[in-house]
């Protein structure tokens, strides 16, 4: 009762400052909410005497509606951001209009942002870094200060000067050797023994006090989402529940430090040997849960056009890059940056992209990868009947619909963007068409799919602004047939062999056990059936019982394995 009661006062107050902006339930929405909401609807339009006259905005709802969540806070700015990646849930148009949602906010004192660090790391700023600036970016969950790190002392084992025998190598200068030679080893020499001078870095600082305000709104959420699932039926298909678990797992993600350090870590790792891409590199001894720091990117901005077209970068390859880039990490690795926007990319003097703020991933399996290929392939093949087929064997559209009616409605959506660049092609359009088919067919949403998507569209969006002439088609072919090739190819099919006998065997370790319980619960049904039933204890025989499915899925599971190593 209390819970109901908190969680409704704080979104009340939401939507007193959403329907002050004329946001609340925009147009798209209301075909969905129930009428009694709709019915209370001017209730939060009307000001009260205290009340402020809210600031007249010119824009559509989308515009208004990003405002009204700047003025609620950080959760309600992340809520906005991450809606903007589910235009299956909020229409395409106002997911469009969203993705502007700014989260810049003031900055926290860089007192407090020192306190901070001290607490987290167990040393003082002074002691960590040789500088470290005021705020030069502030947003809803963090800000960051440019900073420089301590310099390693000379030589901790001795005197500046001095060299450990130990470990010095001597020289070649006698007449044998040439002049060439002897410089180069100076050269080595005196780079092995140069002093560290410290690094430039930045360092990102979680908000004072800011995970207990999501802890109290992420309730709410969820209070909301619950209440909605089970009060109104026609709301189910969007998942609400589901939508809000997501959120809450975004944010706590991006929260502790620590786990952005090792998606950084983790990208790094797998594009190591890629070319035009790369990442900066983390420093661990200065990461901690509410302290990330990592290299300097020297660099542009992607979004800076004019400043990349006068350095003399190939605007046409970044185009390409920023493309392919990302499908990559997608198939090959099943891990992305799902924030790539111009924003969180750098160009650095090689022409070589650079991404930053990894504080929002993407992950994909092996089933929903080959699903990616497949969909993507088909549609440069124009395979409509193919594509149509993969969502009904991945389950994405129940058995019932029809195949033929699906793959025409693909064809509706695939046709008007053949062969066109992104400069003749409506994302909005095409977004709000792939969703309207969703509905009509029954597909449940899948939330890192959608994530995907959106993802992709915000790339196409940032190659456009490369090259404003840019077709994905033709960037993402060769990716997604040498992905396709390499799934085929014989050492894969053994890798998966492989994997699949270690399942096999997990299963098999666990099956007498299994088999002996069962057994159990056999026998104890055999001694208490009489000719009045069975007289078993209700507390007995619901312990023993639970084996029984487990049972059934085990035995199934082993059918079907030894059917395919069979045929």
């Amino acid at each position: 009762m209390f819970r109901a009661i908190s969680n409704s006062i704080r979104l009340a107050r939401a939507a007193r400052e959403l329907g002050r902006h004329d946001a609340l339930f925009p147009l798209e929405l209301r075909r969905e909410m129930p009428k009694l909401l709709l019915m209370l609807l001017p209730l939060a339009k009307i000001r009260l005497p205290w009340e402020e006259e809210p600031e007249h905005i010119e824009g559509s709802v989308g515009e208004r509606l990003a405002v009204a969540l700047a003025n609620l806070g950080p959760s309600y700015i992340k809520l906005g951001q991450f809606l903007a990646t589910r235009p299956d849930v909020i229409g395409a148009d106002l997911a469009a209009d969203l993705t502007s949602l700014q989260d810049k906010l003031p900055p926290f004192p860089a007192e407090e942002a020192r306190r901070i660090i001290a607490e987290d790391l167990g040393k003082p700023v002074d002691e960590l870094y040789e500088s470290f600036s005021e705020a030069i970016a502030a947003a809803s969950i963090a800000q960051v200060h440019h900073a420089h790190t301590m310099p390693e002392p000379e030589n901790p084992q001795g005197g500046a000067d001095e060299t450990p025998a130990e470990i010095a190598e001597p020289i070649d200068a006698s007449p044998a050797a040439g002049a060439e030679e002897v410089v180069e080893a100076l050269d080595v020499s005196a780079e092995e023994t140069a002093p560290d001078q410290g690094l430039d870095v930045a360092v990102k600082v979680l908000r004072p006090n800011v995970e207990a305000r999501f802890v109290d709104d992420l309730d709410s959420f969820f209070w909301a989402a619950e209440t909605i699932e089970r009060f109104y039926k026609p709301a189910r298909r969007l998942r609400p529940v589901e939508v809000v678990q997501t959120l809450a797992d975004s944010v706590r993600l991006e929260m502790d430090f620590r786990l952005e350090a090792a998606a950084i870590s983790e990208m790094a790792q797998n594009t190591a040997n890629d070319v035009g891409f790369r990442v900066p590199a983390v420093d661990w001894e200065r990461t901690a849960r509410r302290v990330l720091t990592i290299e300097w990117v020297d660099g542009i901005p992607a979004s800076d056009r004019d400043a990349l077209v006068d350095a003399g970068h190939d605007m046409k390859a970044l185009g390409r890059q920023v493309i392919q880039s990302f499908l990559t990490h997608a198939l090959r690795d099943g891990f992305f940056h799902a924030d790539m926007h111009q924003g969180n990319l750098f160009v650095d003097a090689d022409g070589v992209l650079v991404a930053v703020d990894f504080g929002i991933m993407g992950r994909i399996g092996p089933h929903e990868r080959r699903y990616l290929a497949d969909i993507l392939m088909g549609f440069l093949l124009r395979d409509y009947p193919r594509i149509a087929d993969v969502h009904f064997e991945a389950g994405y559209v129940p058995r019932t619909k029809s195949r033929h009616a699906f793959a025409q409605a693909l064809r509706s959506i695939g046709e008007p963007i053949w062969g066109k660049s992104l400069g003749e092609l409506s994302m909005s359009r095409l977004l709000s068409q792939l969703f309207q088919v969703t509905e009509q067919f029954d597909m449940r949403t899948r939330p890192e799919l959608i994530l995907l998507q959106k993802t992709m569209v915000v790339v196409e969006g940032v190659a456009r602004h490369f090259d404003p002439d840019h077709n994905i088609w033709e960037s993402a072919e060769p990716v997604v047939k040498e992905w396709i090739t390499d799934q085929a190819t014989p050492e894969h099919r053994l890798e998966e062999a492989a994997a699949g006998a270690v399942q096999m065997g997990r299963v098999l370790a666990n099956l007498p056990d299994i088999l002996e319980r069962a057994e159990r619960a056999t026998r104890l049904l055999a001694d208490n059936v009489d000719d009045q039933g069975v007289k078993v204890h209700p507390g007995s025989l619901k312990s023993e019982s639970r084996t029984h499915p487990a049972l059934w899925l085990i035995a199934g599971a082993l059918i079907a394995l030894l059917a395919v190593a069979i045929f």
